[in-house]
């Protein structure tokens, strides 16, 4: 336990160490936010006085433009009311793509020979108009009746090179000022007499400079309470004009040569006070709390010693038993992965049986259609010799060719069958479907013959590629058309009808006029069969057919139509950039 003496030691030294760190972060910060707080004045003012400067120019420039137009040199020589309508028109119309206040064409003794709004009295006295008589563009800014205003002179010029007279362009301050009216930081322009000219607070309007001093005083001339400081590069006002301009500002200053002026930005340092403010009481919170976990960390090191062997007893404790577990989920997991391997063995194998299934049943109706073509051909062969010795060649081409046909039958049929009866899991591939159900119905056909079934199958003019794998799609359109002729082998009217639908997905419907299925919701299980027992089927054929459909990524399902069954596969239509 530490004694209040040797703890007071540690403890004084601490704050004090504490105080001073939170006084340095203070000014680092204070210094950094007033570093932000410069350059954004700093933008603010460019901005403003970049506008201030564009929006200028643009009078200037129209000054210019105009002061040659022949609609306005024409009044030199003893203008007529027409002449002078038309001028006013395309001045009025000028001002308006400006927002110029007015528009004056006078002579060389400053009379007003045309404008878009009422004549002042005449620019013999104004000083932007003298200028324009030497030959040069002439820029005012003054306080009038009407307000304050930009007089911009541009001269026109005879035919001999001589001034014949002049455009003046008028624009009000508060034009200029709208843009920035809203900004945060209030901005003023002081021109050349120590004017305040133009400004975003109204209260500032005609304040004046202390000559030789920064320091802005009322028009009556009153003073007001200034104070300035210096915190590194950045001056300081403290100052008191308002309740919209900030008691301590950081006053960034800009000149402005090319209208006369100086623009100055006040910024509220307020923000950058607060933000130091809160990273030296962050920082005094961090090191006071640090201080406290480092003042209790003597009187906790023995609990932490007894509460860390406590824990290491636990944690092995807890190791030994998770290690057992792990033992015993690795044995479940070898075990499960034997099972699953046997599992696929096993259906591998009901796949094939299957298939060894399917083929008993077509063996009879196979041997059928191999020997119908062998009686064929060995007909045709003889007629063949008989048309060679009576010297009729001709006619033993023509037989020969038969036997040719008959060839290619047989090589199509055993081609098939091999295919069907081949044991391999072929990639997922592009199958034409199309030529899919064809096989399929070669192969069945003298099943179909011999139960009396009559197909409709209208195949589309050219291929349909789909997703899956040739062989296996084949095993279970033989086991759907199979299925079909022993629904219907005692049914009145014995019709398959297929039907195969183009789009994603592609659907291949097999609908047949047996009694249908007693209970859809069961089709695909395994072993589930309507035959007799003993009778052909272990009631696989569905469930296997369902797994390779699934293989496929397909979907297949069974339902009554009323007056019959109906099976739909539905297979994902082939796609190039998929397959890539």
């Amino acid at each position: 336990m530490i004694r209040p003496a040797p703890r007071l030691m540690l403890v004084a030294p601490f704050v004090l160490l504490v105080g001073a760190m939170t006084v340095a972060v203070w000014h680092y910060g204070y210094r950094q936010a007033l570093d932000e707080l410069s350059r954004r004045g700093a933008a603010d003012l460019a901005l403003v006085l970049g506008g201030l400067v564009s929006d200028l120019q643009r009078y200037r420039d129209q000054a210019v433009a105009l002061a040659d137009h022949p609609v306005l040199t024409t009044l030199n020589a003893a203008p007529d009311a027409t002449a002078r309508a038309r001028a006013e028109r395309l001045l009025t119309a000028a001002a308006d793509r400006t927002g110029a206040a007015a528009l004056y064409y006078v002579d060389t003794q400053g009379r007003v020979l045309a404008g878009n709004a009422p004549d002042p009295g005449g620019f013999a006295a104004s000083p932007v108009f003298a200028r324009a008589m030497d030959g040069a563009l002439g820029t005012e800014h003054s306080i009038a009746a009407g307000g304050r205003v930009f007089e911009f002179a541009a001269p026109s010029f005879g035919a001999q090179g001589r001034v014949s007279g002049a455009v003046i362009a008028v624009a009000t301050a508060e034009n200029v000022e709208f843009g920035w009216r809203g900004m945060s930081t209030a901005v003023f322009l002081v021109d050349a007499r120590g004017t305040v000219f133009l400004s975003n607070r109204s209260e500032l309007m005609g304040w004046g400079k202390v000559p030789g001093a920064p320091e802005l005083v009322p028009p009556g001339g009153t003073p007001i309470r200034f104070g300035q400081s210096r915190t590194g590069a950045h001056e300081i006002w403290q100052i008191d004009l308002g309740p919209y301009l900030p008691r301590r500002a950081l006053q960034v200053a800009q000149d402005l040569p090319r209208i006369g002026m100086t623009g100055a930005a006040l910024v509220d340092v307020a923000p950058a006070r607060r933000l130091a403010a809160l990273q030296a009481g962050a920082v005094a919170v961090l090191l006071l709390f640090f201080g406290a976990l480092l003042l209790m960390a003597q009187e906790r090191r023995r609990a932490l010693a007894r509460a860390n062997a406590q824990l290491e007893r636990r944690v092995a404790e807890r190791t030994e038993r998770l290690t057992r577990i792990n033992r015993v989920l690795t044995r479940e997991i070898r075990d499960r992965k034997e099972a699953e391997a046997a599992l696929t063995r096993a259906q591998a194998e009901l796949v094939q049986a299957g298939k060894l299934s399917a083929l008993g049943k077509m063996s009879a109706g196979i041997s059928h259609e191999l020997n119908q073509p062998l009686m064929a051909i060995r007909q045709f062969a003889a007629n063949g010799g008989a048309f060679l010795q009576r010297g009729a060649p001709e006619r033993a081409a023509e037989n020969l060719a038969r036997i040719d046909e008959m060839a290619h039958r047989m090589s199509r049929i055993i081609r098939n069958l091999r295919a069907f009866v081949r044991n391999e899991n072929e990639p997922m591939g592009r199958v034409d479907i199309v030529r899919v159900v064809a096989e399929a119905l070669e192969m069945t056909a003298e099943r179909l013959a011999a139960v009396g079934v009559t197909v409709d199958w209208m195949p589309p003019p050219g291929p349909v590629p789909v997703r899956g794998g040739e062989v296996r799609l084949g095993q279970v359109l033989v086991n759907l058309i199979t299925n079909a002729a022993d629904a219907m082998a005692e049914s009145a009217e014995r019709r398959l009808s297929i039907t195969l639908e183009e789009g994603a997905p592609v659907r291949l419907r097999l609908r047949d006029t047996g009694p249908g299925i007693e209970e859809p919701e069961k089709i695909f299980d395994p072993f589930y069969t309507t035959k007799d027992i003993g009778g052909e089927g272990m009631g696989l054929g569905l469930s296997i057919s369902y797994g390779l459909v699934q293989s496929f990524g397909g979907r297949i399902a069974g339902a009554n139509t009323g007056c019959g069954a109906e099976f739909t596969i539905e297979l994902d239509p082939w796609s190039e950039e998929r397959a890539a």
